[in-house]
């Protein structure tokens, strides 16, 4: 779709994946203007920076975003294409206004609301919603020398497959569901080491994404009647036994170690002074909020994340931010988690506007 230099919208969203959608979606059903800008060439979000075997952890029914279900795979759990072409059907079946690729740098204030800033161009609104997510801005902890390393590093926001590590004596750093996909994948093909801050946690094999968004909605709401439950262990981050994992598992390739200490030339030194050669480190250690878009507000703090009540800014009252964590909402960076706080955020925006025109 194309658009003029400026332009002006009720709601500029900035973000094209499922937070974005969910969003899109409760506003067409307003009778507010909105338009989404997506810095991708395609629709997808961060799906379409997945590894080639990535899949999700849920079936399905439990994997869609409002209005229409995700279309049934006979594969098990969905793959990363499906979830890519589920997106953009999903997009095209609302018939969204999208502009694409368009890479937002700033937001800034108005006398009549926000600026959102691209390569030149502009697009007023009188509110707008953050949903970049995290994939833009991956993590990579802090370990001394880590420059004089010879061997290669990547972050598995750019890692697609294994074979290029074929032979390799490879480091997957991190305990997290990608952690253990990749280690489970990388391990068929190269000598690897997994290193753990503390030892996974592991959910029964029958535990899968329907059971851990329904304890994350237990947990939501005895927080709204101020309660708190007991329940099993199983957060969103701890691991699943998705079949590539239980796969690793027979193989006793889920044995993880503690961290190293610093990096050497070729390696690594360990906690009790020993060194191993190294020739690939993988890091699967998380993302950050990708929020440098609105700096200009001053209202990202040092954890680098913007202040909220519900998912409104505290300091930007016309900034709404959806999809980064629990901070914004129980499990809403998930496909199906976001529903609930997109509906929710798109009910105080429309509020917060009818008050405006009253005014």
């Amino acid at each position: 779709m194309t658009d003029s230099p400026s332009s002006a919208f009720d709601v500029v969203i900035i973000g094209g994946g499922q937070s974005a959608l969910a969003v899109a979606y409760f506003l067409r059903r307003t009778q507010l203007t909105f338009v989404i800008l997506d810095a991708e060439q395609e629709p997808g979000g961060a799906w379409r920076h997945g590894w080639d075997s990535l899949r999700l952890f849920s079936p399905a029914t439990w994997s869609s975003i409002p209005g229409w279900m995700m279309p049934p795979t006979q594969a098990g759990y969905p793959s990363r294409d499906h979830v890519i072409d589920y997106l953009k059907q999903y997009e095209q079946r609302y018939q969204f206004a999208v502009v694409r690729p368009v890479r937002v740098n700033r937001v800034e204030r108005t006398a009549l609301g926000l600026r959102v800033w691209a390569d030149g161009r502009h697009w007023d609104a009188k509110a707008v919603v953050s949903a970049t997510g995290t994939w833009s801005n991956p993590y990579i902890p802090y370990y001394p020398d880590a420059e004089s390393f010879a061997g290669q590093q990547l972050h598995s926001a750019n890692y697609v497959q294994a074979q290029p590590f074929a032979g390799k004596r490879v480091l997957v750093v991190g305990g997290g569901n990608s952690g253990a996909q990749i280690l489970a994948e990388v391990s068929k093909v190269a000598q690897t080491t997994w290193v753990t801050p503390v030892e996974p946690l592991f959910l029964p094999d029958e535990v899968d994404g329907r059971v851990l968004f329904e304890r994350a909605t237990e947990r939501w709401k005895a927080q709204q009647q101020g309660l708190v439950i007991e329940q099993p262990v199983g957060g969103l981050g701890d691991i699943v036994m998705v079949p590539p994992v239980v796969d690793a598992r027979a193989r006793h390739a889920l044995k993880s170690v503690r961290p190293f200490q610093r990096f050497t030339r070729n390696g690594v030194i360990w906690a009790d002074g020993s060194e191993s050669a190294v020739d690939v480190v993988i890091w699967c250690t998380g993302f950050r909020p990708a929020l440098r878009h609105l700096d200009a507000l001053g209202v990202v703090n040092s954890e680098g994340r913007v202040e909220v009540e519900g998912t409104r800014s505290i300091e930007e009252p016309r900034l709404w931010l959806v999809g980064y964590g629990e901070w914004t909402g129980s499990a809403s960076a998930t496909l199906i988690g976001v529903t609930r706080t997109a509906r929710s955020t798109v009910s105080e925006i429309a509020a917060a506007l009818a008050d405006q025109s009253v005014a």
